[in-house]
């Protein structure tokens, strides 16, 4: 994990052969992976995790989540992913999320809104009074650091026939 002078950063990973397609590279499918483990080694942070899902009948479900490939990946490169809480309330939050190459270049990043759900629903639900603080005193960090480019991209092709 980052000091507070920067966003939080994972434990490296490393691609996986049964991840790899027929055009030799990561698999679109496997970038999704990567993201949802990057965030699993944030939750505990937040207070969130198996645990939390099995006592509290409480867990988090993505509503939404894009990812830019930037760069190919394969067999045996190792990443790591950053992860910036953009913004939350009391019963969602937004982050974004960017892949580094070992050597430094960037592959990906994801960007996603998360539900706070209460399991015996399932319906969205605020976060407890323990929990809500955490993610707040990230945003806090992360809100003074500078804004990562590409959160909140839209697709699109901009041309002319799309100007109607």
């Amino acid at each position: 994990m980052a000091d507070a002078s920067g966003p939080f950063m994972t434990d490296w990973m490393e691609i996986e052969p049964s991840w790899i397609d027929y055009n030799g590279h990561l698999n679109m499918a496997y970038y999704t992976v990567l993201f949802d483990r990057a965030a699993d080694q944030v939750y505990p942070h937040f207070g969130f995790g198996p645990d939390y899902a099995a006592t509290r009948k409480l867990t988090t479900y993505t509503a939404e989540f894009h990812i830019r490939y930037m760069r190919e990946l394969h067999l045996g490169d190792r990443v790591r992913s950053s992860y910036y809480l953009v913004e939350h309330d009391e019963k969602r939050f937004h982050s974004f999320q960017e892949l580094y190459h070992q050597d430094g270049w960037m592959a990906a990043t994801g960007e996603g809104l998360t539900l706070h759900v209460d399991m015996t629903g399932p319906k969205v639900a605020p976060m407890p009074d323990d929990i809500l603080p955490n993610l707040a005193r990230m945003a806090a960090r992360h809100a003074a650091l500078p804004q990562p480019a590409g959160i909140g991209r839209q697709v699109s092709i901009r041309s002319k026939l799309s100007k109607r």
